[in-house]
């Protein structure tokens, strides 16, 4: 059984790693090779593949799981799980996020898959469409990739909209993405109301090749919220499936030696390096089948050390580079 922890300064219990549902709850994503995991894009076949995934994930002492409404239908493959397997909601945390909209239609190829809109309007719509889906089990609601640029953090109707549902009993996260990840989470840690902070939660992306958001992190873990990270294996860069790619062949060898070295893979090797840092509660898995998801699990046994440490700072990319990789990944 996977150990539970402590979530930041909150009352919730939660595992090290956690299942993310963005490649489960709809037929196109990112990440690299989802078209080779997912063996039917109708929605009775992927409820079935995600349910597979899900209970892979309770077999091997997953607690937390993570869903936002632009993931499809996410939420409610997840509850349609927890409802047949008779799962008490005292049992898992779970969070969900809002401000995308899903319009892909349940297609794989769509001029737009997702629509970003942090009004507070979107914000209570959502926050209906969660508590259908959802609500007997949700502990945290997060704003869907937060930045300086969309004015969230600066939107009073909305802060009190979510310090409303943070007062009725709902922790309230962030979701971060780009490059100034950092930047953003220090301007989340200053929203407060009579000295109580908004914030109870972040989720960002941190993996060894894009690591700019560290410092903040550190800040805010020492502020006492819960960390959460993302995009761990970089969208399936950080797994076998880079190993044909010409331009990250240096990189590869690097963490294949040291893989090699630990008597592991390449995403458990990658999965590890994130369980190592002391600021982070939870690493999200976002595999959309059982051999990833029980290869990503073996990081808990990898015995990460220094060498390994070290010699994984020289795969570090530069953050604007990383960014561009990521947002010229095909849906698939």
């Amino acid at each position: 059984m996977m150990p539970r922890r402590q979530f930041g300064s909150t009352q919730l219990e939660v595992t090290p790693i956690g299942l993310g549902m963005a490649a489960l709850g709809r037929p196109g994503y990112i990440t690299l090779g989802h078209a080779q995991d997912i063996r039917s894009t109708d929605v009775e076949a992927m409820q079935r593949q995600a349910h597979i995934v899900l209970h892979t994930a309770w077999e091997f002492g997953i607690r937390y799981f993570d869903a936002a409404r632009s993931y499809g239908k996410a939420e409610q493959f997840l509850s349609s799980w927890f409802t047949e397997n008779d799962i008490p909601a005292n049992e898992v945390a779970v969070g969900s996020k809002w401000g995308y909209t899903y319009t892909a239609d349940w297609q794989v190829e769509a001029d737009e898959h997702e629509i970003k809109e942090h009004s507070v309007d979107v914000l209570q719509r959502q926050w209906a469409e969660t508590q259908e889906n959802i609500g007997p089990y949700l502990n945290l609601y997060q704003i869907h990739s937060a930045t300086q640029s969309s004015g969230v953090l600066e939107n009073d109707a909305v802060l009190e909209e979510l310090f409303r549902l943070k007062r009725a009993g709902t922790l309230i996260g962030l979701s971060l993405s780009g490059t100034a990840q950092g930047d953003t989470l220090m301007q989340a840690l200053d929203v407060k109301d009579n000295g109580t902070r908004l914030f109870d939660a972040v989720q960002a992306t941190w993996n060894i090749l894009e690591r700019s958001a560290e410092p903040a992190l550190t800040e805010a873990h020492h502020a006492g919220l819960g960390i959460i990270v993302k995009e761990a294996l970089a969208n399936g860069r950080l797994t076998v499936r880079s190993a044909a790619n010409p331009d990250f062949a240096e990189q590869y060898r690097v963490i294949m030696g040291q893989a090699g070295r630990l008597g592991t893979s390449v995403d458990a090797l990658s999965t590890a390096a994130v369980l190592a840092q002391p600021w982070a509660d939870i690493v999200l898995s976002g595999a959309a089948s059982r051999v990833h998801l029980i290869s990503n699990i073996a990081a808990i046994n990898v015995p990460f050390d220094d060498e390994a440490a070290a010699a994984l700072q020289d795969v570090t990319e530069d953050p604007d580079a990383y960014w561009q990789t990521r947002s010229a990944l095909a849906w698939n």
